[in-house]
């Protein structure tokens, strides 16, 4: 199912074309080096365009994931489906699941897909008797699907299962939370006024959950910027999708700000994504971030703002808020006070970004560590149960 991205803002389509095989041969040279140079890989998925065209990303996608196309399983057999605890939850999301397959496709090849996508599922579950299936997995699998099909998907599935989606699949949904945790802080460091504000409406971070744990494929409709998407977060580090979230948010600023400070009003604004957003520029926007802001420094800042919002240290806040009888003005004066002392550090941020080779590295050598680089993720969720914003109402 090859799709061709239009050009780029600025291109010209002689431009866009030459560019776009320049990539291409980059591509294919890191693949037919020997050892296949996955770090160029990384960098390829993460630049300017992704990897272009589902035909590369059969190829490539394994490469980012470390799955050998030699020794794929089988296909799973219907056999799964019998007294399998999941399959009934499954079979209700997957029938649901309409709109994520392309529009004008044979309702009886949509019918077929969507019995690969239960089976798919069933079988990476049965394989992995410690993942838990949840409500939204199925969009991430569809994905898959789509792009390389049935049995190169289910070997993909397995290893994300395993490794990037792993804290989604635990039986509760708490490392979910303490990933969602992140949201603030990231913001925060970035544009105070935002974070102060969206702290005062009380909005937490519900609205983000399914642009988390569906790698924004449930809420975007156009199916070119999910796989783009999806080659970005495959070459990055597994946290990379919050830092997504969090620009999406800091890019919608003026409207945020602009809404009624309430949970409601703000919570409908920022659940209603935009689909015409300028994903380029925001994908290296949370590239940039990731690397100014990396998890390890965002866990200890969050764990200590958190720490100066108990009983304690707010105590003279809200005895002088119960003097003046306006809480809310005193909270905006000590807001008003953090953000002229953060001032520098948003301005330096703004500025842009002088190499982006450098930072790009940076990000691909993250990944490329495998297993280092999960003891990173595990290293930053250890401080995460220190801190308790309120994620659900």
């Amino acid at each position: 199912m090859s799709r061709r991205s239009p050009p780029p803002n600025g291109l010209g389509a002689h431009d866009f074309d030459s560019k776009k095989k320049r990539k291409v041969a980059e591509i294919y040279q890191a693949l037919n080096s020997d050892p296949i140079d996955v770090a160029a890989l990384r960098r390829m998925a993460i630049s300017e365009g992704g990897l272009l065209t589902d035909e590369i990303r059969c190829k490539v996608w394994p490469k980012l994931l470390s799955v050998n196309t030699d020794d794929l399983p089988p296909l799973p057999g219907k056999e799964l489906r019998e007294n399998n605890k999941d399959y009934q939850q499954v079979l209700l999301d997957v029938r649901r699941s309409l709109r994520r397959f392309p529009p004008g496709m044979p309702d009886d090849q949509r019918e077929g897909l969507q019995e690969e996508l239960i089976d798919i599922i069933l079988h990476v579950l049965k394989r992995n008797p410690q993942l838990h299936y949840y409500q939204g997995y199925h969009d991430i699998v569809v994905t898959f699907l789509l792009v390389v099909g049935d049995r190169l998907a289910t070997a993909l599935v397995e290893k994300l299962s395993t490794h990037h989606l792993r804290d989604f699949m635990d039986p509760t949904m708490d490392n979910t939370k303490h990933i969602l945790n992140y949201l603030m802080p990231i913001i925060d460091q970035v544009n105070p006024e935002v974070h102060d504000f969206m702290q005062s409406a009380e909005v937490g971070t519900i609205f983000a959950l399914s642009w988390l744990i569906t790698w924004f494929g449930h809420v975007l409709s156009d199916f070119r910027h999910v796989v783009r998407l999806y080659d970005f977060f495959l070459a990055c580090h597994p946290l990379m999708p919050i830092y997504f979230a969090a620009v999406i948010v800091l890019y919608r600023e003026q409207e945020v700000l602009d809404c009624e400070c309430d949970m409601a009003s703000v919570h409908h604004l920022l659940s209603q994504i935009p689909q015409d957003l300028p994903y380029e520029t925001l994908i290296s926007r949370a590239g940039d971030l990731f690397v100014q802001f990396p998890p390890s420094e965002l866990a200890r800042e969050a764990a200590q703002q958190q720490a100066e919002r108990t009983a304690a240290s707010t105590f003279k806040d809200f005895e002088l808020a119960s003097v003046q009888q306006r809480p809310d003005t005193v909270l905006r004066q000590r807001f008003r006070e953090r953000l002229r002392g953060e001032e520098r550090t948003k301005s330096i941020l703004t500025k842009p970004r002088t190499n982006r080779f450098v930072k790009l590295a940076v990000m691909g050598l993250t990944v490329a560590l495998g297993a280092a680089a999960l003891a990173v993720v595990k290293s930053a969720l250890e401080w995460a149960p220190k801190f308790e914003l309120q994620i659900f109402p």
